[in-house]
């Protein structure tokens, strides 16, 4: 089991990063870094989070190091850390990059890959997980325990995360960009929105490859996350979608299809398509 004595380092202090790192104290003993030093919150504030100032520092004296990295910056960061990972465990959240890749570049390292969506910002995420060639079950249990503080977690298969990231990652989108266009109060969502959300979502679920359990599992998460989302941030529905539309992404190639009229399903299609043609393999 993990404790307050396993020290977790965090690489990366954006939405994803912050979001971890603040929901792993509880448990773990954290330290930050990011590369861009605004994004460091301040030492009196947050005096549950240590701080450090140079990459080596925090990966050589961490157990656990979180990649919370955008996927460009992958390259540079995986040669920097290169020759200060050894017997530490590795968790990538960055979207496309495998975990193949990253054993290769990291000689042989223990990776466990998460996709968790942007309700980890709540505590409401869903997190998928998997584990790495070298990884033992120990690390991916350590894994489950630091997701499970932000949320629903499910082990899956590498060849199910592009899936994955269409209807948890991309698919709240799908709910705001709705509300959205038909002017819905976001902050009094009815029951019945709520079910068809649930029906369009499990549908999507269920043509990019997953089983009708888990399929119902990801669209009934997924939409009360979203509603939460709403309820919770203050952000109206554009905003929030465009928090997780990036520029020539999965969610934007979805949002593409919804607005010329397109399915849920194949707004998923769409996305699940686009994080293969991005995806980094071996």
């Amino acid at each position: 089991m993990a404790n307050a004595k396993k020290r977790l380092g965090v690489i990366g202090f954006g939405n994803m990063g912050s979001s971890i790192a603040f929901g792993a104290v509880s448990l773990f003993e954290v330290s930050v870094f990011d590369k861009d030093k605004q994004k460091i919150p301040d030492k009196a504030a947050n005096p549950e989070l240590k701080t450090e100032n140079l990459i080596t520092d925090l990966v050589s004296s961490s157990d656990i190091i979180v990649l919370a990295i955008k996927p460009q910056d992958f390259d540079a960061l995986l040669k920097e850390i290169e020759p200060f990972v050894q017997g530490k465990l590795i968790l990538s959240i960055a979207a496309g990059i495998t975990t193949g890749y990253i054993e290769k570049v990291l000689k042989d390292a223990r990776v466990v890959r998460a996709m968790p969506n942007m309700a980890v910002k709540i505590k409401a995420a869903e997190t998928g997980l998997v584990k790495g060639r070298y990884a033992k079950e120990e690390d991916l249990d350590l894994a489950k325990e630091l997701f499970g503080l932000l949320g629903k977690v499910w082990v899956i298969k590498e060849d199910m995360i592009d899936a994955l990231t269409a209807i948890s990652g991309s698919g709240p989108a799908y709910i705001f960009y709705d509300i959205e266009i038909n002017k819905l109060d976001p902050l009094k969502v009815t029951v019945e929105s709520k079910n068809e959300y649930v029906k369009r979502l499990k549908q999507a679920a269920l043509d990019v490859g997953f089983d009708s359990k888990m399929a119902l599992e990801l669209a009934v998460n997924t939409t009360a996350s979203s509603v939460q989302l709403l309820t919770r941030t203050g952000c109206s529905p554009a905003q929030l979608r465009k928090m997780i539309t990036s520029y020539g992404g999965t969610t934007e190639a979805a949002v593409k299809v919804l607005s010329s009229n397109g399915s849920w399903a194949q707004a998923a299609q769409a996305a699940k398509k686009r994080a293969q043609e991005l995806s980094r393999q071996e």
